[in-house]
């Protein structure tokens, strides 16, 4: 050890940072599939296209990973629980770079019950977990999540309906029922402080339905426009962002937000999607697709591109800066959207320079390179895979010797 020593010495009187001269560079990318109908998801490495770890839950799921990338939530609608699977990928922020550690995938022993888990939503590690059966949401963080505790905290929602919950610290902003029909959907959005303490007046926000975070504001998409949420002094406000009056009739009712670029994507339609900036306020654009959306997903790593798959099975790039279709891509068969809302149809995640999009009538993953835009390999996955999200980066791996 006595050479190392006096390098160690070395190098810190000539100012280098030992760290970065002593680290391994390393990019990792997870993919977490599950499946259709079974009560599994399956982790695989994204590079090789092994399977890591194929767990099994108590029903078919709904994937959400968190911003950390640390902890990916299975949300089992039919079988009224939540569960959390450690990814096995963690960053360390240093500043002048990051470090990454790679472990095993682990079903971690945190488990939430309630009547017909819904909308999940997590803002820097706290997390709101809404179930459409239950008067009250359940918050609670993700590091108590990945440390297989529960310690929710209930939110109280007025009634049981399909809302949403977003959570502050101390706050949560919550769905307001169909005061008529608590069937319906909800007819706007108030803060809540602990439990049941109503901060300020009800924003009106009839047909609510659809949220998504970017950056730091996170939008609630209605029948008029978008409420938009930012935290000031930690307390939520709410403003309305009306449509423009440019729109032809309709309105969004799913929302995804960009990263790195402050906008969101919303459906308008069977066959279109608007793009906005929450900065204008005529910042709305249609883009027309050549048949019926099926999925769209926002790459983090290029922010000016937003990727949809319609029917026809065409991969589109859209470019959110232009407004137009920059590219598109024969991937798939057809998948109608005739049918259940619920049948299997393709979902895209993005795993660093390239897009992964499950297919899963045919039991397999096509990887496309985000550069060129070609399809560039398969991965076969057993059974029916249908939800996916992608974990993983880059980042220092250090000596331990």
């Amino acid at each position: 050890m006595r050479p190392f020593k006096y390098a160690l010495l070395s190098a810190l009187l000539a100012g280098v940072t030992m760290p970065a001269a002593l680290a391994e560079e390393k990019e990792a990318w997870r993919l977490f599939v599950s499946d259709h109908g079974a009560a599994t998801v399956t982790a695989i490495d994204a590079e090789k296209g092994d399977v890591l770890e194929r767990l099994s839950l108590k029903g078919p799921a709904g994937l959400y990973r968190t911003d950390s990338g640390e902890t990916v939530f299975a949300v089992q609608g039919s079988a009224g629980t939540v569960q959390a699977v450690r990814s096995g990928i963690a960053f360390d922020d240093h500043g002048d770079h990051g470090d990454i550690d790679i472990s095993d995938v682990k079903l971690t022993d945190f488990a939430l019950a309630g009547g017909k888990p819904g909308h999940f939503v997590e803002l820097r590690g706290n997390i709101a977990m809404w179930f459409d059966g239950e008067d009250k949401a359940q918050l609670f963080t993700e590091r108590d999540a990945a440390r297989g505790e529960a310690k929710p905290r209930p939110v109280s929602v007025g009634a049981a309906h399909h809302g949403v919950a977003v959570p502050y610290g101390d706050y949560a902003v919550v769905s307001v029922p169909n005061p008529e029909d608590a069937s319906k959907r909800p007819i706007g959005a108030r803060v809540v402080k602990g439990e049941d303490e109503q901060v300020g007046a009800v924003a009106d926000c009839p047909g609510l339905h659809g949220s998504a975070a970017s950056g730091s504001i996170y939008a609630l998409a209605c029948n008029t426009g978008l409420l938009l949420i930012e935290a000031k002094d930690g307390v939520p406000e709410i403003r309305h962002l009306p449509y423009s009056p440019s729109l032809p009739e309709g309105s969004a009712s799913t929302l995804i937000g960009g990263k790195g670029i402050r906008y969101f994507v919303g459906n308008y339609g069977a066959d279109r999607i608007v793009l906005i900036d929450p900065a204008e306020a005529d910042g709305f654009r249609l883009v027309q697709l050549p048949t019926r959306r099926v999925h769209f997903a926002a790459d983090p790593v290029r922010p000016q591109f937003v990727y949809v798959i319609t029917e026809d099975g065409k991969l589109h790039q859209v470019n959110f800066l232009t407004g137009m279709i920059a590219h598109s891509l024969d991937l798939t068969q057809p998948y109608s959207m005739d049918g259940h809302w619920s049948d299997p149809r393709p979902r895209i995640a993005i795993a660093g320079d390239e897009i992964v999009v499950t297919d899963p009538l045919n039991g397999k993953l096509h990887l496309v390179d985000a550069a060129s835009f070609t399809k560039t390999r398969e991965i076969a996955v057993e059974g029916v895979p249908f939800n996916i999200v992608a974990v993983g980066g880059g980042g220092h791996v250090h000596a331990t010797e």
